[in-house]
């Protein structure tokens, strides 16, 4: 029983250190750090104490540097005895240098699922069809009705309600009909013919 607990205690530590990432970001690096080559060794020495394969990254526009370790037991340990410590009278602080990882190694850009809404569209979408205008609904009893009228009559639609108007389609009267009692009397009604303004005469430009 003994020895089946510590073979599930270190398969427990092994699982828990293999997900973490093998490389860690001191932040709020000392200037001296990256200007002072000595102090650079010595921050350097600090880490290659615990393993001499340490790699460094230095960014000095963040002021952080990413150590990386050969595995992630090692990063967790180097955290744990360094975090927090001081070093040339400041205080370093260690965090775990997270990874993003979308279908790849490399970030990639957003899937464009909505590229189809750009006038005009890029290309529509996977499983995308044109949707078929749908047939027009032709009422043939209001065409049948609307043929019957004569010139002067009328025609309702839709009968008025207490909240709602009635809708009534009124024909016009051709010309040759007149429009009322009052043209009849003095002939058919002339239309009004629309004179053109005059351009007026050109005149040649004085030299």
């Amino acid at each position: 029983m003994e020895q089946s607990d510590e073979v599930g205690k270190e398969a427990s530590v092994d699982v828990h250190f293999t997900d973490l990432p093998n490389a860690l970001i001191a932040c709020k690096v000392a200037e001296d750090v990256f200007v002072d080559p000595l102090v650079k060794a010595s921050f350097e020495a600090l880490f290659r104490s615990f393993a001499s394969d340490v790699t460094f990254q230095f960014f000095r526009s963040f002021r952080r540097v990413q150590i990386s370790f050969s595995n992630a037991l090692l990063a967790a340990q180097v955290r744990a005895k360094l975090h927090k410590t001081e070093f040339n009278g400041k205080e370093i602080r260690l965090y775990f240098a997270q990874s993003v990882h979308i279908g790849g190694p490399r970030l990639e850009p957003p899937k464009p699922d909505k590229q189809f809404l750009i006038s005009p569209p890029a290309s529509p979408p996977v499983g995308w069809e044109q949707v078929q205008d749908a047939t027009p609904v032709l009422n043939y009893d209001l065409l049948c009705a609307i043929s019957k009228l004569g010139p002067g009559e009328k025609y309702e639609l839709h009968t008025g309600t207490p909240t709602t108007p009635s809708v009534v389609v009124h024909v016009c009267e051709s010309d040759q009909d007149g429009s009322g009692a009052e043209d009849d009397e003095r002939g058919p009604r002339v239309r009004p013919r629309i004179v053109q303004t005059r351009r007026p005469d050109y005149a040649p430009p004085l030299h």
